[in-house]
């Protein structure tokens, strides 16, 4: 069995960094997954799908890993790149930018 090992990103509505410091460790389908032919829903009989563990930090998902004999690939996150930023650029003169309001 294969698992993956990532942090979180932030998602698009949030501003700050809050639950994007633990990482999480996920199995991959093992099994494809299946179209119902009653209802059409798409489904599969693969749990480990679902699971998905918490830790503190990589060395301990990558203990986990090795522990319970999984495979696993180990995506780092990117480095953030902070641009600083003035209000008082908002009103630079020979700014490019139009100024919206």
């Amino acid at each position: 069995m294969r698992a993956r090992i990532y942090q979180p990103p932030k998602n698009a509505m949030q501003s700050g960094r809050a639950n994007t410091q633990a990482w999480i460790l996920e199995y991959d389908p093992a099994a494809p997954r299946q179209l119902d032919p009653l209802m059409g829903w798409v489904g599969s009989g693969d749990t480990q799908s679902q699971v998905k563990l918490h830790f503190a930090s990589e060395q301990e998902a990558i203990a986990y890993a090795e522990k319970q004999g999984l495979r696993y690939d180990l995506e780092l996150p990117r480095a953030r790149q902070i641009k600083p930023k003035s209000y008082a650029e908002n009103f630079r003169y020979g700014r490019i930018e139009n100024w919206t309001h």
